[in-house]
Parts: structure tokens; C-alpha cells; sequence
């Protein structure tokens, strides 16, 4: 870590980190068209905020870390030449980063209909998930061709096709457990955090389904400029809330208390 970092995590409680840290990586071409470069150029500057943002999560024991890559919408509502460039970028990233997910014991898995991506990156995405395969450490998934509403209808065929093999329907009880386990995130805790950078307000069909009790932390701060330091600060951020779940807060728990108290002076 350096000074920035040191001095941020010593401001956390890190009996209190979250098991799941969600991202969405927004202002690649924002900060690209501020420098009056080209949009490209902000997601070439993006992989060394991913680099820095990973390496710190790991460092500090969070257990997963889930990254918005590249969403359905982009494959489909891009230029060609944008979505072929973040294609050839995916794949020199899968290839340069395998020495450093191994270093840090970090397993790379991948989340979205993969199946519709170029063969050529399909192969890089399975030899860099294999080559970290055996590392123990934080999970690290990136989202890729991702969309939650495609995750919900692909889980709910699932179901029915499981419906299918055991006797049919009026055999077949759903419950929140269940439709869990037929995401595209099984094996993995609901996210406690999602970052926003950049400054939008949005989920931007990202995880709809698991993300029903997160904390939301928005940044100004575009994605290319993101570092470990700001997410220390997210994290910093999400430990000052009281986590209800859709119950009392502890003030409410308190309030008969202090209003008897009151009553007697």
C-alpha cells in the first residue's frame, strides 16, 4: 500500500469489511473526451484502475470482488470499431494479469452469457480462469456481456427445465433460495456494497436480484482515475451505516428507553 492507502485502511474496522464489493466502472469516455482524446483511450486508462482497485481488495481480505465490465447493452447499442477495440483489451488483459492474480491468490470467474462472445476471447477467458483456478484467496468476477434482467430469464429457464427432469410443476416449490442457486452468482454472497463511479445514479441492470439490501456508494471520481484509495473510502463510508434490513435501527430500539427517561425528570 502507499501513505494515501495505509492511513485510509487504518481508519477501518477490518472485523467489519464487506464479504462482497460490487463495481460499476463508469467515465471511461467521459474522461477521455475531458482530455480531447478518444474514447478508447479512457478504456486503455481503465485497466490500470482495475489493476490498482484489485490488488488492494485482495490485500486487504475481501472475499469477493465483482467487476462491471461490459454489459449486454454494450455489445449491442456501440459502435463496432468501440466494442471490437474492448474485445482485444479484454483478451491482453486476460493474459497480463495472470501473474499478478496468482501472486495476490486471487481466483478470476466470469458472470454473463459468455457463450455469445468471440471464440478468440471464450478461449482467453477459460485459460485465465483455469490458470488461477487453484489460488484460494478473493474471488474476483468480471461481469462480461452481463445483464441481470438476461441472468433472472436465464435462471427462471433453468428452473423450469429443472421442473422438466423431476415429475414436472405441481412437484416444484420456488422460494428465494432456490432462484439463488440458479443465478449466474451461485456460490457467492450478495454483494454488501456497490460502487458507483463517476457520479451517476443508476444500477444500469447490473445485478438487480442480489444487490436487494446493498449499500450504495457513489463517487464523483471517473473510472480511469479510480485507485485503491477510493475504495478504501467506500469502504470506509459503508462501515459509518446501521444495516436494517428492513427493520428498526438501533435508535428506534432505544426510543421507549429515553422516553421514560424523559417522562421522570
Amino acid at each position: 500500500m502507499d501513505r494515501k492507502e495505509a492511513e485510509a485502511y487504518l481508519r477501518l474496522d477490518p472485523a467489519r469489511l464487506p464479504k462482497h464489493i460490487a463495481i460499476i466502472m463508469d467515465g471511461n469516455g467521459r474522461w477521455a473526451r475531458r482530455r480531447h482524446m478518444p474514447r478508447v483511450a479512457g478504456h486503455r486508462a481503465g485497466v490500470t484502475a482495475v489493476r490498482s482497485t484489485v490488488e488492494t481488495a485482495a490485500r486487504i481480505g475481501i472475499p469477493a470482488l465483482t467487476l462491471y465490465a461490459f454489459s449486454e447493452e454494450n455489445w449491442k447499442k456501440r459502435p463496432r470499431t468501440e466494442v471490437d477495440f474492448l474485445m482485444r483489451l479484454l483478451c491482453r488483459y486476460l493474459k497480463a494479469e495472470i501473474k499478478t492474480l496468482n501472486q495476490n491468490n486471487i481466483r478470476l470467474e466470469y458472470i454473463g452469457r459468455k457463450h455469445e462472445l468471440p471464440e478468440l476471447v471464450q478461449r482467453e477467458m477459460e485459460y485465465a480462469s483455469e490458470a488461477t483456478s487453484r489460488n484460494r484467496g478473493m474471488i474476483l468476477t468480471l461481469a462480461l456481456n452481463y445483464s441481470a434482467r438476461s441472468e433472472i430469464v436465464d435462471a427462471f429457464r433453468s428452473l423450469a427445465e429443472a421442473a422438466a427432469r423431476n415429475g414436472g410443476l405441481q412437484h416444484f416449490e420456488v422460494d428465494e433460495q432456490l432462484i439463488s442457486e440458479h443465478l449466474y452468482t451461485r456460490g457467492l454472497p450478495d454483494p454488501d456494497l456497490v460502487v458507483r463511479t463517476s457520479g451517476e445514479m443508476r444500477l444500469s441492470n447490473f445485478l438487480l436480484w442480489q444487490l436487494a439490501y446493498a449499500e450504495i456508494y457513489v463517487t464523483q471520481t471517473l473510472w480511469p482515475d479510480f485507485r485503491g484509495v477510493h475504495l478504501l473510502e467506500g469502504i470506509e463510508e459503508f462501515q459509518k451505516r446501521e444495516r436494517r434490513y428492513g427493520g428498526l435501527g438501533k435508535d428506534h430500539e432505544h426510543a421507549p428507553v429515553r422516553a421514560q427517561a424523559e417522562a421522570k425528570r
